[in-house]
């Protein structure tokens, strides 16, 4: 056993690596990049690049010492059978789910735009989880993946903080896991709402979870070397 302590809020930690997972949310060119899904419904894509250096620093933390990494992205099938009317649609049709965009159609499997970016790009060996909902644990089989590997404890990163961050938190709680979310791995286009989108997941004794900034998690990973 592997086991690593460091601060978090509301306590303090102790987690056994080896029974642990990172998980990075929806890290996608078409929520952080100029051009996308995001800046197309007219918000500041800046917001989440904030999350993309301790994201990587983490990621890197967490393959030296073999622990499992998992991708998600949310999008759907290329004709659409996987998305719910109603989420497709809201808002203004040229910004809509499966319309046209400068990265191809947009949340949309297989085009430029759904895929990870760049500077958090999957290993082979890391598995990636397609979603088409905003928790990861819906409609796939990351629980199977997890419990297969006899994980109990999840590191959550990713975007953004309130909406698919949370949701998988909640799901994850329900289904037994602890969760730790890395605060300064997650953004939200609306700084408030990740404030409170933290706020909510560490309430309460830890309702949903833990949270911790990378700080602390990089300099316990470092102490296993």
């Amino acid at each position: 056993m592997h086991s690593i302590k460091f601060p978090a809020e509301p306590a303090p930690l102790s987690v056994d690596v080896d029974k642990s997972a990172l998980i990075i949310i929806d890290m996608q060119r078409d929520f952080l990049e100029p051009g996308g899904f995001g800046e197309a419904l007219g918000n500041d894509v800046s917001r989440l690049q904030a999350a993309v250096a301790p994201c990587r620093a983490v990621l890197d933390a967490a393959r030296h010492v073999g622990m499992l990494v998992i991708h998600t992205r949310e999008g759907h099938r290329p004709d659409l059978t996987d998305a719910p009317p109603h989420k497709v649609e809201r808002g203004d049709p040229a910004t809509r789910i499966g319309a046209p965009g400068p990265m191809g159609r947009i949340l949309v499997r297989g085009e430029p735009g759904h895929d990870i970016i760049p500077e958090l790009y999957p290993l082979p060996s890391e598995p990636v989880i397609d979603k088409p909902g905003k928790g990861a644990f819906y409609q796939t089989d990351l629980e199977l993946m997890l419990k297969n590997r006899g994980i109990d404890t999840l590191f959550v990163a990713g975007v953004t903080t309130e909406v698919c961050v949370n949701t998988t938190v909640r799901e994850a709680n329900d289904r037994g896991f602890r969760c730790i979310v890395l605060s300064d791995c997650c953004a939200s286009y609306f700084p408030e709402f990740h404030q409170m989108g933290l706020a909510m997941i560490k309430a309460q004794g830890g309702i949903f979870g833990s949270v911790v900034g990378s700080g602390p998690l990089l300099s316990s990973l470092a102490g296993m070397s």
